[in-house]
């Protein structure tokens, strides 16, 4: 610790206020002068900085409540659900009861909290108790240490890193366009293929072209057991990959579940897992909420229907088959009744190749976005480390 460094702690260096709302159902309490914040609001922010929220309340709803007014510049912490949202108000604002209102005293720098709690939110939730969610108290809270330099070298550690942050928050938001412009090009060839009409493309029905041929069998039995189980929480959505898959005897299965082999493609059904198709390289079983479909041979190839059931035309049909009344699926008759235009089995081929070959590229150029946007996370937890261990 650096001369002229002290270790308090919050209950120290701030009052800590709760807060509270006004019953919803009493309109008077309700669209006053006062601001009012939640920790739904606070998470949608994307600055420190708030003053105006979604919501006010009226003097009426302030006395009829345990809401209290924050003098400005104080620091509201979401206390539950979830634990750890920050903001720093710019005008007096009133919480509800999942928020604490953090008031700096004389010598502590608010923007200085602000960035200590940020450094701490995973020390915060382990504080946190409850069953059904965790709730962090204004007791816990107010244990919590913080070091406290000098206030002059405080305003110093916060120049520092409103200034990383700020070239942080810049090249965050490079790399998270950069890796929406990647899966955007993608999905512009898919859209490009699927809207093609080429010399020789016949309209056909997905039932003409693909039929769900596969045997419900006993997972239990033997010979059956023992075969990978696939389910929708299974496959990577839009990308078709395979996660976290277990043997029927590993997941326990009592049910009846489909046999699949390497020649099916297999289709999650279920809202909101629409965009869940694999090609499985491996005989298994899958779970009702997939339907394994069989390609028809020299009608369509299995890695053509495969981007076929990933094009916005099926999706936007299987959305809108899977929303009406009672049905939050897709039924089979739904499905076979899409419509698409196919071209030979030939061209069928080179098309499916050149998606292939962009859905690497696109793999590739999400896994290095991916990694530069996960680098800029440990850059910033190290600044915070750095900052609040004497180090800058």
């Amino acid at each position: 610790m650096k001369a002229g460094w002290q270790i308090q702690t919050i209950g120290d260096v701030c009052d800590v206020v709760n807060g509270g709302t006004p019953k919803t159902g009493i309109a008077e309490y309700w669209d006053g002068p006062h601001q009012w914040i939640t920790p739904a609001e606070m998470g949608k922010r994307s600055t420190p900085y708030i003053c105006r929220t979604d919501r006010t309340i009226t003097d009426t709803g302030m006395k009829n409540s345990s809401a209290r007014l924050l003098p400005e510049q104080s620091v509201i912490l979401s206390s539950r659900a979830p634990i750890g949202h920050l903001v720093i108000n710019t005008t007096p604002m009133a919480t509800n009861q999942g928020c604490k209102g953090l008031v700096p005293h004389n010598g502590l720098h608010s923007k200085y909290l602000y960035y200590y709690l940020t450094s701490i939110v995973s020390l915060l939730n382990d504080l946190g108790t409850g069953t059904t969610f965790k709730e962090l108290s204004g007791g816990k809270l107010k244990e919590v240490s913080i070091p406290t330099p000098p206030f002059p070298e405080q305003q110093r550690i916060v120049a520092i890193l409103d200034e990383a942050f700020d070239g942080i928050a810049k090249a965050r938001a490079n790399a998270e366009k950069n890796l929406q412009n990647a899966r955007a090009l993608f999905e512009s060839h898919l859209q490009s293929v699927f809207t093609e009409r080429g010399h020789g493309w016949v309209e056909k029905r997905l039932g003409d072209v693909c039929a769900i041929t596969s045997k419900l069998v006993d997972p239990r039995i033997e010979g059956f057991s023992d075969l990978t189980h696939v389910g929708a929480g299974n496959i990577e959505p839009r990308k078709g990959a395979f996660v976290e898959l277990k043997t029927a005897r590993e997941e326990g299965l009592i049910s009846g579940k489909f046999l699949f082999d390497e020649s099916m493609v297999l289709y999650s059904k279920i809202r909101p897992y629409l965009m869940k198709v694999a090609r499985p390289n491996f005989n298994g079983l899958c779970s009702a909420d997939m339907y394994p479909l069989t390609p028809r041979p020299n009608e369509i190839t299995r890695d053509y229907l495969f981007h076929l059931l990933l094009s916005k035309s099926f999706t936007d049909y299987a959305i809108m088959g899977s929303a009406r009344a009672g049905m939050p699926k897709v039924n089979r008759e739904h499905l076979f009744e899409f419509r698409t235009w196919l071209p030979d089995v030939e061209r069928q081929n080179e098309l499916s190749a050149q998606l292939d070959m962009s859905h690497e590229e696109t793999q590739r150029l999400e896994s290095i976005y991916k990694k530069k946007l996960a680098a800029l996370d440990e850059l910033k937890q190290s600044l915070l480390h750095q900052a609040f261990s004497g180090q800058l």
